[in-house]
């Protein structure tokens, strides 16, 4: 038992060690982008990506600004889709489950917004469904995925991949939960950086746009 601990911690850490850091950091200039121009992050995923997504968006939304919750009006506004249950069956069994993601979308979804789409496959069909109606109304995509990518990574702005063995839920859902956090924690570090000196309004560096990681320092 202590040896399959072992060789599965072994697989966790190469993993992390070999992060898409370039990716990583074209992610959070997208993120970046989004918040200058009062935009909206979408999220999206299935079962344990709902799981993810969901946990994501309460700390992108309170956790990030929580050690100055009322010094910061302008905020990031993310939002999980579908928003209900409700709304979930209503898309799954009147039109089909692979509209649950982009019909919603559709309801608002503008220029100024940004997409996270979260799939181990890369392949589901709702998820790219979401991330097509994404792409036709020129929003940008951040793709999460595993394995070998599937269909999601070469659809995003930002590829996300991590990869590993077709199946390997459990490794890839456990680093896609760690590269949400360091959306996180290095949001959080910004702002708190930022009322330390005194700002209570922050914008962002002219820097951080979508294609340019000036603004993230990524290690070589």
């Amino acid at each position: 038992m202590e040896r399959y601990i072992q060789e599965f911690s072994q697989s966790a850490i190469s993993l992390l060690r070999n992060l898409p850091k370039v990716e990583i950091a074209k992610a959070m200039n997208i993120l970046q982008a989004a918040y200058e121009r009062d935009g909206r992050i979408y999220v999206v995923g299935n079962g344990g990506s709902l799981a993810l997504a969901t946990h994501w968006v309460a700390d992108f939304n309170k956790t990030v600004f929580s050690h100055n919750l009322d010094g910061y009006q302008h905020r990031f506004q993310a939002i999980r889709l579908p928003t209900t249950e409700e709304e979930l069956t209503a898309w799954a069994n009147d039109v089909g489950y692979e509209m649950v993601f982009a019909g919603p979308l559709r309801n608002y979804i503008q220029d100024s917004d940004v997409l996270i789409a979260i799939s181990s496959s890369g392949n589901s069909e709702n998820i790219i469904r979401a991330v097509e109606l994404a792409r036709s109304q020129k929003v940008p995509v951040i793709g999460i995925s595993g394995f070998d990518g599937g269909r999601l990574n070469p659809l995003s702005d930002a590829k996300v991949l991590i990869p590993t063995m077709q199946g390997d839920y459990e490794l890839v859902e456990g680093v896609h939960a760690i590269v949400l956090h360091i959306f996180t924690k290095y949001f959080k570090d910004y702002f708190d950086n930022a009322f330390l000196l005194g700002k209570s309004q922050v914008h962002l560096p002219s820097g951080a746009r979508l294609n340019s990681a000036d603004h993230i320092h990524v290690p070589q």
